[in-house]
């Protein structure tokens, strides 16, 4: 079924092998850099970590060597005997059949929490070998890191993957003239093009960022495979929890994932305990939510008690907000169709709302720390504050056009912040307090 053809929206016919990832120009400077270490890629299952560090193995390297520890039980004995790497060089030439020239080859670990020592080897080839360029990477990478007792800390470096921005969207999708004009901020030539751009953001907001979704969007423009494929993904995390998880948390983390949906459907989308399962405390779900955050699977957003600078410093870890990883996913747990969201239909009502707070954290998540803040009688709430260099930027969101800025007008007056944005489906418009952007452009921040 293939109703959801919009003619108007060009797209590129390109498999899931041509995707361009912003990630790999952070490959490319790693790669020449210095001071180089071994690199460990982080990030959830399916967010196209083993694609790119193949991809960038077969264009930046004569040779790429791919080993994935959770299939070779003998690979997962590799680290187990000593940290020789003469030896476990010699192993891996053995296991691949050619000899490894270490300035010419790039090593891939992959799921390298599944080798014993694996992480602790990563010091020693910094250490007694720099001259090897290894990316280390495993799904539940995060969750292994959390246990580890001896991880190399200084000896490594680090990048985190998350699925496609609403940038490689438009990118892989045909739509780089028009990204150029986004991203040189020309707002003559992009208000000319605000609808298609809104139409190409809610099309976004029921696709989302999942490789293996975007890519067979690209190919047969069929919104109804893709949600078949995001249903799919869903299904794999569902049994990464009884896989992976400690057995006794797994109930508990099916309670938190299940629950996503209605914590932001919320008009206040504070995370409530007690909304999993009556008379519930922190301590029942703290564990719970770690490993899913640990996992990449939930993005946590902790409040800040006032603007001041570290707003670390001034967060609260134990009241928060709670998003899903990507904001297709979020649409195909909810059971969204196309026809509603692409159709501006208002039943989503509050949830439309949900979605749109979604879609920003995930943008924002990718380049900043993100933190919310809320009057202590609730009387306001901005939905998202950053820290960029010695400013603090309060950022409220609105899913539609509505453009009452109530609670970013207390904060503004309470705490005289300088720069002072709101995202909406509206064009950009700057006023003496508070500039409002469109949706579409909230990567450029």
């Amino acid at each position: 079924m293939n109703f959801f053809i919009d003619k108007n929206v060009f797209l590129h016919k390109k498999s899931i092998e041509k995707m361009i990832r912003s990630l790999y120009k952070d490959l490319i400077y790693w790669k020449n850099s210095a001071n180089r270490k071994p690199l460990i890629l982080q990030g959830a299952r399916q967010v196209g970590k083993t694609w790119l560090m193949k991809e960038f193995g077969k264009q930046e390297f004569e040779k790429t060597v791919y080993l994935n520890f959770e299939s070779s039980e003998r690979l997962k004995n590799l680290f187990l005997v000593d940290f020789d790497i003469q030896r476990i060089i010699t192993t891996i030439e053995i296991e691949v059949g050619y000899k490894i020239q270490a300035d010419k080859c790039l090593l891939i670990f992959d799921e390298i929490q599944e080798a014993e020592k694996g992480l602790t080897a990563l010091k020693y080839f910094y250490e007694q070998a720099p001259e090897y360029f290894i990316i280390a990477a495993g799904s539940l990478l995060g969750v292994s890191l959390q246990k580890s007792t001896s991880f190399p800390v200084g000896k490594v470096d680090f990048l985190q993957m998350y699925p496609m921005s609403f940038v490689e969207f438009l990118e892989n999708t045909g739509q780089q003239l028009l990204l150029a004009q986004l991203e040189a901020e020309n707002w003559a030539i992009i208000d000319t093009f605000h609808d298609k751009l809104v139409d190409l953001l809610r099309r976004y907001y029921f696709i989302g960022g999942m490789p293996e979704a975007v890519a067979n969007y690209i190919q047969f423009q069929d919104l109804y495979q893709v949600r078949e494929i995001q249903s799919k993904i869903l299904l794999g995390y569902e049994n990464d929890f009884a896989k992976y998880a400690p057995i006794e948390t797994v109930p508990r983390i099916r309670l938190v994932w299940s629950h996503l949906i209605s914590q932001l459907a919320k008009e206040n989308r504070k995370f409530i305990y007690g909304q999993i399962k009556k008379g519930s405390r922190a301590k029942d779900f703290e564990t719970a939510i770690r490993w899913l955050t640990d996992a990449g699977l939930v993005l946590k957003v902790n409040i800040v008690e006032k603007p001041n600078i570290p707003l670390s410093a001034y967060s609260d870890i134990d009241i928060f907000k709670l998003f899903c990883l990507d904001v297709g996913l979020l649409n195909a747990m909810a059971g969204i169709s196309p026809k509603i969201l692409l159709e501006k239909n208002g039943i989503l009502t509050e949830f439309k709302g949900a979605l749109t707070e979604q879609f920003v954290a995930q943008q924002l998540k990718i380049k900043h720390e993100i933190y919310y803040w809320s009057a202590p009688n609730a009387t306001a709430e901005i939905d998202f504050m950053i820290q960029k260099e010695q400013m603090i930027i309060p950022i409220e969101v609105k899913a539609e056009e509505n453009l009452k800025s109530k609670s970013l007008k207390v904060f503004v007056d309470k705490f005289q912040t300088k720069q002072n944005l709101r995202f909406s489906m509206n064009n950009r418009r700057v006023q003496d307090w508070m500039t409002n952007m469109p949706l579409y452009s909230v990567n450029n921040l």
